[in-house]
């Protein structure tokens, strides 16, 4: 069960990081739609996530397990509110841009965390994804705005 659950983490944080990557693609090429609906598949990483808390005590997770799913979590319901729910326009407003931008890379981080318990391959595949999708995050606000 512990392989089985540790492979569930990271084949989430490859999905999310992969995810991420096309939507800020997608943004640069002018095709933010695109993104929008790649983002809907982000909200079904949800599940896998709520999977590993729901599994965490029997592995004894420690606290930082919790919390790096947690901001994940946190940051798919602000994600869900402010763009799809409320459609917000806050990228326009700096310290909400600032707090959402900390939960993201918070949320990201701790993935990068759950994929390192599925062993090395796996943690490096996680840390590139992550470091492209950090350096498309930050491309892409500069070039969109957004």
């Amino acid at each position: 069960m512990l392989e089985r659950t540790n492979l569930v983490g990271a084949v989430t944080a490859i999905a999310f990081f992969v995810s991420a990557i096309l939507v800020f693609t997608f943004r640069l090429l002018g095709r933010p739609q695109y993104g929008h609906w790649i983002g809907n598949f982000e909200f079904l990483l949800a599940i896998p996530l709520i999977y590993l808390l729901v599994k965490a005590p029997q592995l004894e997770r420690p606290i930082l397990y919790y919390i790096q799913i947690g901001c994940m979590l946190g940051w798919l319901l602000v994600e869900a509110l402010l763009d799809y729910i409320l459609k917000v326009d806050f990228r326009q407003v700096r310290w909400m841009v600032i707090g959402y931008v900390v939960l993201f890379f918070a949320g990201a981080g701790g993935l990068l965390g759950v994929a390192t318990n599925a062993g090395r391959s796996w943690s490096i595949a996680a840390i590139v994804l992550f470091l492209v999708m950090a350096i498309l995050t930050f491309v892409q606000r500069a070039v969109t705005g957004m």
